[in-house]
């Protein structure tokens, strides 16, 4: 199960195309049955949780708390999501926010599942399992087309676009 909301947020935002797009990932990753918290901030939110669970002083664009712990819990973790920084990113690639929204929700559950992109060979498979997952499905409706510079940068010469580890909540 996903769950979304909107924390100091201000504009509109599919939380319903957030929810699919994380139930995405999921299935496609083999864990449907797992459950994710998407919370969607503004910059001011995820620069305080950035500097309080990672050190670092400046607004991100997406941050993985893996939540999992012993026993039969279903939840997998929280996928925290600056809205702002996706709006400035989209600006930058042309591309239409709810896209790199999608792109950064998908991004969140991979580290949520394991999925690092700290060095270039990781982050190259990270990012082309994002591209599958994100890719339109045969036969379904849904996802339009992935336009090639939603990618400028992920996959460019084995150079990844900035993204941060994921992070440990402190005990």
């Amino acid at each position: 199960m996903v769950s979304v909301r909107r924390l100091r947020l201000r504009g509109r935002v599919s939380t319903e195309r957030i929810r699919r797009t994380a139930t995405r990932a999921l299935a496609a990753l083999g864990r449907r049955r797992e459950d994710v918290h998407v919370t969607l901030v503004d910059d001011a939110t995820i620069r305080r949780l950035n500097a309080q669970h990672l050190g670092a002083r400046r607004a991100t664009d997406v941050l993985a708390f893996n939540l999992e712990g012993p026993g039969p819990s279903p939840l997998l973790g929280e996928v925290i999501v600056s809205v702002d920084t996706a709006r400035r990113q989209a600006r930058r690639l042309r591309v239409p926010v709810a896209l790199e929204l999608d792109l950064l929700v998908v991004h969140g559950v991979l580290h949520l599942a394991g999925f690092e992109d700290g060095d270039p060979h990781a982050a190259r498979r990270m990012h082309e399992r994002e591209r599958e997952i994100l890719a339109p499905r045969r036969g379904r409706g849904g996802a339009a087309r992935v336009p090639e510079r939603l990618w400028t940068g992920l996959l460019d010469q084995g150079t990844p676009r900035p993204r941060p580890m994921t992070p440990r909540p402190r005990a």
